[in-house]
């Protein structure tokens, strides 16, 4: 493991200058998770100006997140060979240079083939930026203080996304949306170099050329899967994409474990904790995309607000996010058990979902509410599980971690919209009458496109989309409590305070 010399402490401690890298990489970390979300109100202006097809619009909005799904592992094992630096700094270039030929697309496939630029660009950031924290940060306390911003930057970044494209949206064209990114990705190309150190395994092996195939076929074809299931129902198409997605999935599996040098290496998950984060941290994410499946809808449709004012409520319950992750550390590095403020995170989570269950169809301020707790309860896990994890992991191999946790997020939330989605959606039908219209039977959406043709239809059509969320919370409700469960015993076990830690790396000139 090689990296440049930096300001640390003859103690281990970080100095000025890695704080100020850390600033730094928050930036292309804040721009990559509010891509996820910043087409949300984009979309009307981009589909009256470039025409798209039905099927064009939706690879507009979704080949973003399922390239970066599809290429975490592949972009987290190369940095550990290439060097994180390096990785990131290609990664900042590629995401500039994309989002400024997304900004002035002249045609749905010229969109469509930045927004999938992008995707890859993504996918070289969020592990890379992790990967350089581990190095910069090798004291626990202090590692653990910076997972902590990294993980508040990424919730927040979701939320602000879909705000920040309404208002760019209301006073300039569409494009505008793309070029926000670029003064932060070209900071980040001039500082980067002067402030971020290498690192990168210094015996990495030959890179397995064959499991970037495989990892993508194991990642896509069920994140689809998961992703089209809460709209479309079971349809036999998504259960076969989810099914052969898992057979690719084991045959990853057995490559890694029979490479000479295989792209993620089984020891990592020998690491004491390791495989406990990548679990509870899937749990995590699918409670918070879970319940934000119904909760914009929830204010769009049944509050009938507009997109942007949902959007802008939307921002209230992010504001306790900021602290949720320093308080959690703060109390570990004051001596509570870390096995013990990740079972109060999910519980927290899971008293989110409990008071979801008693909204009505009137009930803002109670489904605010409720967002609140649910992400508090979320960010203590995410923060504290990717604590441990990294902690855990060999700094030579901190990419490969880093993208495993963050796969596993994206498969959680898939997973939480899937089966979520399904209970509330089944729920709604349920309560639907018979004799209303086929559309509205479907979805809210459908039942108030004709409820001005039924009269009463929408009152109905709300408290069965209600009901069905009271059914999901209740449902999530139960899943986190019992990872609560599930933390408390899988973690008591585990060095909490002194994670096993990989021999610092030798440091040596740029």
């Amino acid at each position: 493991m090689t990296n440049s010399t930096s300001t640390t402490t003859p103690s281990g401690r970080a100095g000025r200058r890695e704080w100020t890298a850390l600033g730094v990489l928050m930036l292309p970390l804040l721009l990559v998770s509010m891509d996820v979300s910043v087409l949300y109100f984009a979309i009307p202006s981009i589909s009256a100006d470039l025409e798209p097809s039905g099927t064009q619009q939706l690879w507009i909005f979704d080949i973003y997140a399922f390239v970066l799904a599809g290429l975490l592992m592949t972009m987290g094992s190369l940095g550990d060979r290439i060097g994180h630096r390096r990785l990131l700094l290609i990664g900042a270039a590629a995401f500039g240079t994309a989002s400024l030929a997304a900004a002035y697309a002249n045609s749905a496939e010229m969109l469509i083939a930045a927004r999938a630029v992008l995707g890859i660009g993504g996918a070289t950031l969020m592990p890379s930026t992790m990967a350089l924290l581990r190095t910069m940060f090798t004291d626990p306390g202090q590692r653990a203080k910076a997972i902590g911003l990294w993980s508040g930057v990424m919730t927040a970044g979701i939320a602000l996304g879909s705000v920040m494209s309404g208002v760019l949206v209301q006073y300039f064209w569409w494009g505008s949306v793309f070029l926000v990114n670029l003064p932060a990705m070209a900071l980040l190309l001039i500082l980067g170099p002067a402030l971020l150190p290498e690192s990168r395994n210094a015996t990495p092996g030959r890179f397995d050329r064959l499991s970037v195939p495989l990892s993508m076929a194991a990642v896509l074809p069920v994140v689809y899967g998961l992703k089209e299931i809460p709209s479309e129902g079971w349809n036999v198409r998504y259960v076969v994409s989810i099914t052969v997605g898992l057979l690719f999935a084991a045959l990853f599996v057995h490559r890694q474990r029979t490479a000479a040098s295989p792209m993620i290496d089984p020891a990592l998950f020998r690491g004491r904790g390791f495989a406990p984060s990548v679990a509870l941290n899937l749990v995590s994410a699918f409670g918070i995309m879970g319940s934000a499946y119904f909760t914009t809808q929830y204010l769009q449709s049944v509050l009938d607000k507009s997109a942007l004012e949902a959007a802008l409520w939307a921002l209230l319950p992010s504001v306790p996010i900021g602290a949720a992750a320093p308080v959690a550390t703060a109390l570990v590095q004051k001596g509570v058990n870390r096995a013990s403020v990740v079972t109060a995170g999910f519980a927290i989570a899971a008293a989110g979902f409990a008071l979801l269950a008693f909204a009505g169809t009137d009930s803002m301020w109670l489904v605010l509410a409720s967002c609140g707790v649910l992400a508090v309860g979320s960010v203590i896990v995410m923060s504290q599980i990717m604590d441990l994890a990294m902690g855990t992991a060999p700094v030579e191999r901190a990419g490969a971690a880093s993208s495993l946790m963050e796969t596993g997020s994206e498969f959680g939330g898939a997973l939480g919209m899937a089966v979520l989605g399904s209970i509330g959606t089944a729920l709604y039908r349920h309560d639907m009458p018979a004799s209303a219209p086929d559309v509205a039977r479907e979805t809210l959406g459908g039942a108030l496109a004709v409820a001005d043709r039924v009269p009463g239809l929408a009152t109905v059509a709300r408290e069965a989309f209600t009901n069905g969320m009271q059914g999901a919370a209740i449902a999530g409700a139960v899943l986190l409590a019992g990872a609560a469960v599930l933390a408390a015993v899988t973690l008591r076990r585990v060095e909490l305070h002194t994670p096993q830690e990989a021999s610092e790396p030798e440091k040596v000139p740029a």
